[in-house]
């Protein structure tokens, strides 16, 4: 790669992401973080620092060290986690640490052949367009030949490196907005699933103490995930499912590999998704908490938060797919929490970035609350909260199409079915205003129930989602939506 054309590093949806040895390499992470370093100088932040942090992949902390050396090469100091953490850590110290930048190295929930390169911005949030558009330009100057870095052992001795064990502080961040001596003491037994990821040990570390039996499985490090996605979603969580079925659990919290997705499981083994999720946490913030500020969501997450927002006076904005989005909409409205179909939420009585971990325990406080209201499991709470904001039956399945055909399909996806979007679903028609192109196509029915067609910017494939008030309807209008992506 070196006497070629360098790698056209674009940022997707969050971060950069490539499999390892192919595009992620050492020489790119070098010009991703020369960008980085470059930007911090214009904007004059050089003595702010940056914060690194890093997960459970293969070969993170090398590529965390080689990131490190290039800003340390730019005199720029680096707060360096001490061990693999949460992303969400990283989002933690820039805030705490009123740093210029943050970088994480993380491929999130890809599979375990990629690794990849995030930027969260001053405020703790995902780097938004402007920052990263930024950071692109400078990177398309750079060729990673040409860069060296300061040894790391050099820089640590004069003073420029500090490593950072985030877990103190941000315990009692955490502590600012939940009771988690109260947690402890409650007599529940919970199942943990950090998918051998970075959230490994640290709600059962967070919750110890007291009567509350918290047990975790896949903990250990495993940079091949057990051959699964670490995806809180079905079906790289089922073995959570088949061990909580067989009973003696209150509930179930699920991470993904760098931990800042959620997800849950019923005390009966049932998978609630991530747009259920989503209206479980609206719930609590508008009820328990009565919080009526906005809320943001993307174009794919759950109509729940418009029909909960309506009934509890509370406005929604909607966003494009990618937290680096949703986290600027929140701070520029003042949104008490902002949520993503992919299982990441945001709240700004906390960070303004998802935090897989928070959410888990905000789940676990609002089955707390409502046991103390006579709902006493998740399974009554989620039809209660249902009961309000409407049934939520969702999938997504991927469309991947033919390499070479792509550009045609991309292309007649991004006119065709704006120009001349169909009248029905089916037997069901659309309504008279029957899309959003804000990310994709989107098309509702009359009772609310929809479909958004998207095709994928890094992939040659189409992701079709639906979301709707009854199974057969979701499962029809997916049937409807491949085929719309097939032409």
């Amino acid at each position: 790669m070196g006497t070629g054309e360098p790698t056209k590093i674009l940022f997707g949806t969050d971060g950069w992401r490539a499999k390892i040895g192919d595009e992620f390499t050492f020489e790119n992470v070098r010009r991703l973080a020369e960008g980085v370093a470059r930007v911090v100088e214009q904007d004059g932040a050089t003595a702010k620092g940056v914060v690194i942090a890093y997960d459970r992949r293969f070969g993170s902390e090398d590529f965390a060290v080689t990131a490190a050396e290039i800003l340390l090469a730019h005199n720029i100091p680096v707060a360096y986690a001490h061990t693999a953490v949460p992303t969400q850590m990283a989002s933690y110290e820039v805030v705490e640490r009123g740093a210029a930048m943050g970088v994480v190295i993380t491929a999130s929930h890809n599979p375990w052949l990629d690794n990849g390169f995030k930027v969260k911005a001053p405020s703790g949030a995902a780097a938004g367009p402007e920052l990263l558009k930024r950071i692109e330009t400078e990177i398309a100057k750079t060729r990673g030949p040409e860069l060296s870095g300061r040894p790391f052992a050099d820089a640590e001795a004069a003073g420029l490196v500090e490593r950072y064990d985030p877990y103190p502080g941000y315990k009692k961040f955490v502590e600012r907005n939940l009771d988690l001596a109260g947690l402890a003491a409650q007599p529940l037994s919970i199942m943990v699933d950090p998918v051998y990821g970075a959230g490994a040990g640290w709600i059962g570390r967070l919750l110890a103490g007291g009567k509350l039996r918290v047990t975790e499985m896949r903990s250990e490090r495993n940079p091949w995930f057990g051959g699964v996605n670490p995806e809180p979603i079905r079906p790289h969580i089922d073995p959570v499912l088949d061990a909580m079925r067989g009973g003696g659990y209150d509930l179930g919290l699920l991470l993904d590999g760098d931990a800042d997705r959620a997800g849950a499981v019923t005390e009966k083994g049932e998978f609630i998704h991530q747009l259920q999720a989503f209206g479980l946490l609206a719930y609590y913030m508008l009820e328990h908490k009565k919080d009526l500020r906005p809320i943001v969501k993307t174009v794919n997450e759950s109509s729940m938060g418009e029909r909960l927002g309506a009934h509890y006076g509370a406005e929604v904005f909607e966003t494009p797919v990618g937290f680096k989005y949703v986290g600027p909409k929140m701070i520029e409205t003042g949104a008490s929490m902002g949520g993503e179909e992919s299982g990441g939420y945001g709240f700004a009585m906390h960070l303004p970035e998802r935090d897989g971990i928070f959410a888990d325990l905000l789940l676990l406080d609002l089955l707390v609350r409502e046991r103390a209201l006579g709902r006493k499991s998740m399974s009554e709470v989620l039809a209660h909260v249902q009961s309000i904001g409407g049934e939520s039956h969702y999938l997504r399945i991927d469309v991947h199409i033919p390499r070479g055909e792509y550009p045609a399909v991309k292309e007649r996806l991004a006119t065709q079915l704006v120009a001349a979007p169909p009248s029905t679903l089916g037997s069901h028609a659309v309504r008279a205003v029957p899309l959003s192109t804000k990310d994709g196509v989107k098309f509702f029915t009359a009772d609310d129930s929809w479909l958004l067609v998207r095709f994928s910017g890094t992939e040659p494939l189409v992701r079709v989602y639906a979301e709707a008030t009854s199974a057969a309807l979701r499962d029809e209008l997916l049937t409807i939506g491949e085929k719309l992506a097939r032409g």
